[in-house]
């Protein structure tokens, strides 16, 4: 069975890669199985709806690398703003050292336009990935005093700020643009 896991890991992680850097539809089967090492049956065998489904699965992966790594980077800091500026400084960091087109589960912005009005599983898929991210935004900063209806609003900028800044440093493959995000979140922050 591990062996049987393996190749289903591998596959959903190549996927995973794939289109987080190319997007959904430049993204084909063949590729994904010829990048993954893991032979046709397997793709079909582990993942019976095809592309979709690894889609979804891959948006799924993507949503839990990421609230597992924010978490561990919200628990820094003695304030909202230290602890932001440490979690977008830390997904900078990230880009500078492994270019920010090699971060896993750095962006699902891509997935997200690409597929919102063609497929509604991903679109949901991608919903349910961005309110999960803002949900763990405004509990924290709940945790630091912001009343509820504040952090929920703070929560969506903070990840639409996150968001846009991945796609900027990926499109301009710098981490400028998450640097001026961090500068700025003690405006955006104080209390």
């Amino acid at each position: 069975m591990k062996k049987q896991n393996s190749k289903r890991d591998a596959i959903l992680m190549t996927a995973t890669h794939l289109f987080q850097l190319q997007g959904y539809h430049a993204t084909g089967l063949k590729q994904i199985i010829e990048e993954s090492g893991a032979p046709k049956g397997s793709l079909y065998y582990h993942f019976p709806n095809g592309k979709e489904e690894i889609a979804r699965e891959a948006i799924m992966r993507m949503k839990e690398l990421v609230l597992e790594k924010t978490r561990e980077d919200l628990c820094k800091g003695e304030s909202a703003i230290e602890s932001f500026q440490l979690h977008v400084n830390s997904i900078a960091n990230m880009c500078d050292q492994h270019g920010s087109m090699e971060v896993e589960g750095l962006q699902i912005s891509l997935i997200a336009s690409e597929t919102a009005s063609t497929h509604e599983s991903l679109r949901k898929a991608c919903a349910e990935t961005f309110n999960a991210w803002q949900d763990l935004y405004t509990k924290r900063l709940e945790d630091f005093g912001f009343d509820a209806d504040q952090a929920r609003e703070l929560g969506v900028t903070l990840n639409a700020l996150i968001e846009g800044g991945c796609m900027l440093a990926v499109t301009n493959k710098s981490s400028y643009p998450l640097r001026c995000i961090s500068n700025q979140l003690e405006m955006l922050l104080k209390q």
